[in-house]
């Protein structure tokens, strides 16, 4: 938890002050009780004369006085409290999302997206309230506890005995209930992950769902999810459900007590009405900073676990960083590969000594069975993954001597899965360039065949695409992620099976657009399709993470039973050559 506190430091004035200000508030509450045992004692004389009568009010005036005192004290510290709390959590937040945005792939792949919600929401949120409370409570509550209590052994003894027993008596409650209340709200915080994540899935998926009438399945999942949620934080939650009852019990317990002891201290003239009343408000005090010095304890046991799994993803380390000295130009598209292997962690190699060289401005189609690692051999190209053995070099220069930013911004990619983001087309379409005209706009967009049917829209490039682009078909997605990835005018342009979802006619047209106005660019595609290569000026075959071989249409369709089985399988009607090649 304290290791947060640097995310704190804009805010350390307000921190700084308010407890100065808790503790301004707990001295005028502790003068209140003495000046109303000093009106009671007037009062309850037997001689109450006018000039008693003017005390007594000059002595009102006094306490009311001590209580706006008090009330401003209480209302400008948590003024400043929330300000610093809030800008705290807000500061944490950042600092998460900031952190997830420098991980590699490897990194990201440790985290699930629902975990990382939840620790950037719940966890960071209990952090923030208890940071709140520790800069309300931290010196207000031992203050106001020692302050008030010794104030009571000043007045009677005997009736601050009582205090002997019961003080550790509540210690010793949370000395038990406080390590087991820690370890269920942890257990609590992974189902809370688990919670997020069925309901991440079902509502990115809502269409597949209904598609294929799983309502009621996951109706079904969803109350399991949350019956087990539900059952973990009553379970986690028990022991306090159990607990306040207790400490109320032990509180109205100790004040009856001493209201017992104090009349008959009273009785025997040991102390007076007034001082009885002073008493009786300070145990009260006594009593109440306590309970919210326990709160505050348990606040911060809880938020330890929270605190933990927010310093899992600051203290995360990206595998993948830039050299000292690196390059910050790609002279060139020219890709080789040396001798690569590649793993996923510890795992097998799933990429399997690989050796290829592509020159500058060379179309090359990669194709295989599903499985066979294609996706990840040029995810290794702009260093979204490194290599476990050999090098990648792009421009004739090892990409790991590159800086990220450079080697990234060189390099285009279209994933096998299409996103967009909520906004409009021309939005989506600057990502590939924030400073691209509409003219340039339009030229990606004919290069990728997508200009007709965007002019088609009633708003044209400002249509708006809601969220993850549900308003065009997965054909029209492809094409404007192809349109934002030209956008970059990269030195290297990779389709990882991106054409999947347009016609024949229509991948051909891309493939020309590319092949005629972008001459030096690199162009790698992966491809089902045969089609889709078959114009390729190199085609590599991948079987089973290794190369299998490489060469043109014609000379795969003589040489390789592998592609000479795909072509068959595919011009005899059938896509489906999963099963051959090899499997994974």
């Amino acid at each position: 938890m304290f290791k947060l506190l640097k995310y704190a430091k804009k805010y350390s004035i307000y921190a700084f002050i308010c407890p100065f200000l808790m503790v301004g508030e707990v001295i005028f509450e502790l003068l209140i009780p003495q000046v109303m045992a000093s009106i009671v004692n007037i009062i309850s004389s037997p001689d109450v004369a006018q000039a008693s009568l003017e005390t007594i009010f000059k002595l009102g005036v006094r306490m009311l006085t001590y209580a706006l005192c008090s009330l401003f004290c209480g209302s400008l510290a948590a003024r400043l409290a929330s300000v610093a709390g809030m800008g705290f959590g807000a500061d944490v937040r950042s600092a998460l999302i900031k952190q997830v945005q420098s991980f590699s792939f490897s990194s990201i792949d440790k985290f699930s997206t629902a975990s990382l919600i939840t620790r950037m929401t719940t966890d960071v949120n209990t952090i923030q309230n208890t940071f709140l409370m520790l800069i309300r409570g931290l010196f207000r509550a031992p203050i106001q506890l020692v302050s008030a209590l010794v104030i009571c052994i000043t007045i009677s003894k005997r009736i601050s005995s009582v205090f002997a027993v019961v003080l550790p008596l509540i210690v010793i409650i949370l000395a038990i209930g406080a390590p087991i209340a820690l370890k269920r709200y942890k257990i609590m915080l992974k189902k809370f992950d688990s919670f997020n994540a069925s309901i991440q899935e079902n509502l990115m998926n809502i269409r597949v769902v209904k598609a294929f009438v799983r309502t009621d399945y996951e109706k079904e999942k969803f109350k399991n999810s949350n019956d087990d949620l539900t059952a973990s934080a009553i379970h986690a939650e028990k022991l306090i459900i159990l607990g306040e009852p207790l400490l109320m019990l032990v509180m109205f317990t100790t004040i009856m007590v001493i209201v017992l002891v104090s009349a008959k201290a009273i009785t025997l003239m040991e102390i007076s009405v007034g001082d009885f009343t002073a008493v009786f408000s300070y145990v009260m005090q006594i009593l109440m900073s306590f309970l919210f010095t326990i709160a505050m304890i348990a606040q911060l046991f809880m938020s330890e676990a929270s605190a933990k799994r927010v310093q899992e993803v600051l203290n995360e380390t990206s595998d993948i960083t830039d050299p000292e000295n690196p390059i910050t130009e790609v002279k060139d598209g020219s890709v080789e590969f040396k001798n690569v292997s590649f793993s996923y962690g510890k795992g097998k190699n799933i990429i399997k000594n690989a050796s290829f060289k592509i020159e500058s401005g060379e179309m090359i189609g990669i194709m295989g069975a599903t499985g066979s690692s294609k996706s990840s051999l040029v995810q290794l190209i702009p260093r979204l993954y490194d290599t476990s053995e050999g090098e990648v070099l792009v421009g004739g220069v090892n990409v790991k001597e590159y800086n990220l930013h450079s080697l990234r911004d060189a390099v285009s990619m279209v994933l096998q899965k299409n996103v967009l983001f909520s906004g409009t087309i021309a939005d989506n379409l600057r990502w590939g360039n924030k400073d691209a005209t509409d003219e340039e706009l339009i030229k990606a967009c004919e290069i990728a065949d997508a200009h007709q049917f965007i002019a088609s829209f009633p708003d044209g490039y400002n249509t708006d695409l809601g969220q993850g682009g549900v308003n065009v078909s997965g054909g029209q997605k492809q094409r404007l992620c192809i349109a934002r990835a030209l956008l970059k005018n990269p030195k290297i342009l990779i389709l990882d099976d991106s054409t999947s979802a347009v016609d024949t006619a229509t991948d051909a047209k891309i493939r020309s657009g590319l092949r005629n106005s972008m001459p030096d660019t690199t162009k790698i595609i992966i491809a089902q399709r045969v089609s889709s290569i078959s114009d390729c000026d190199k085609i590599i075959i991948l079987d089973n993470g290794k190369i299998n071989d490489i060469g043109t249409h014609e000379e795969l369709l003589e040489r390789n039973e592998i592609y000479k089985d795909i072509y068959s399988a595919q011009q005899n009607g059938s896509d489906d050559f999963d099963e051959i090649g090899g499997d994974d």
